[in-house]
């Protein structure tokens, strides 16, 4: 099942774009809500350069481009990602309770990304590889999303009038020519009331998660067949025909609870890295995996971290990350 699965993988991604970027999701902040600064970021994206068995993990994505704790300040690993080379996805946070909130939260996206464009320049520019507006904002506020946990996300009209606005405001800059997308589980995107949100972008990110998939067989021999089924439905989504897909996260843990057939383990995180990573680095598929650390202090559940908790630079990765 396994090999068979693998193959299909590799078989879904043959033709996608040449030029491809492997790096995993950052946080802005600690599990205990320290905000990260530029030191840190430094110290992860080195890390993510010198994984063994690896290359060419040099890019970055960020879920927002505000330092944690301000309002509008630009965030730090921006200035971390000049000093390390490494490229970057900006992410513009765009969910809210209403959409008053989210409407104010992207005012202060683009004021810090206006900022920063003004404070570090071309430095910064050349670096940007493509800005997301918004993140899983459309299954939030689907009925089988985590709206009711979260109160927080944002409608279809209310993200093409945020994608526009950015556009605006990176217009006669340096990101003019920049990609812009949208970040979204991959159920959003075949979901035909978000049509409107595909046929505004320029790249869809895609999250996709069979460990997640509780409602359909997802323990580990299954997942590549699952993963590609996702990657394949939202390609052939009518609204994304000739749009770039960018898987934006995907990953297994290596310990949590067990999701139906799914089981965390170290094990079985080395296995869909193997089936599904690697295929997709073959593909030359754009890939962010999630994720490089879950926790530096604390200890989430579940965790997909290829490092535990503690000092990266005394760590070593719990499964091979070899292809």
């Amino acid at each position: 099942m396994r090999l068979s699965s693998t193959l299909l993988g590799v078989a879904a991604v043959l033709g996608a774009a040449e030029a491809q970027l492997r790096g995993f999701n950052y946080g802005a902040n600690f599990l205990n809500n320290q905000a990260k600064v530029q030191n840190d970021f430094e110290y992860e994206f080195n890390k993510a350069k010198s994984l063994p068995g690896t290359s060419g993990w040099t890019s970055a994505r960020l879920y927002t481009t505000i330092q944690h704790g301000t309002t509008k300040d630009p965030i730090s690993a921006i200035p971390a990602a000049i000093n390390t080379k490494t490229k970057l996805l900006l992410g513009l946070w765009a969910s809210g309770t209403t959409a008053a909130a989210g409407q104010a939260n992207i005012n202060n996206e683009i004021a810090a990304l206006k900022s920063a464009i003004s404070k570090y320049g071309t430095k910064f520019t050349d670096l940007v590889v493509g800005i997301s507006v918004g993140s899983e904002d459309l299954y939030r506020i689907t009925p089988t999303g985590i709206s009711n946990k979260a109160g927080a996300g944002a409608e279809p009209a209310d993200l093409i009038k945020y994608i526009k606005q950015l556009r605006a405001a990176i217009k006669g800059t340096k990101l003019a020519g920049v990609p812009v997308g949208h970040v979204d589980t991959w159920t959003a995107y075949v979901n035909g009331t978000n049509a409107g949100v595909i046929s505004n972008l320029d790249f869809l990110g895609v999250d996709a998660y069979p460990y997640f998939q509780t409602s359909m067989a997802n323990s580990i021999g299954h997942a590549n067949e699952t993963f590609y089924s996702a990657y394949n439905q939202v390609k052939n989504v009518k609204a994304a025909k000739g749009k770039a897909i960018w898987i934006t996260e995907t990953g297994w843990p290596v310990s949590g609870p067990k999701e139906n057939q799914a089981v965390a383990s170290a094990a079985n995180a080395r296995i869909y890295w193997q089936d599904v990573a690697c295929s997709l680095l073959a593909g030359k598929v754009n890939l962010f995996w999630y994720d490089l650390q879950e926790a530096q202090y604390g200890t989430p559940s579940p965790d997909f971290g290829i490092f535990g908790a503690g000092d990266l630079g005394t760590l070593k990765p719990r499964y091979s990350l070899s292809c």
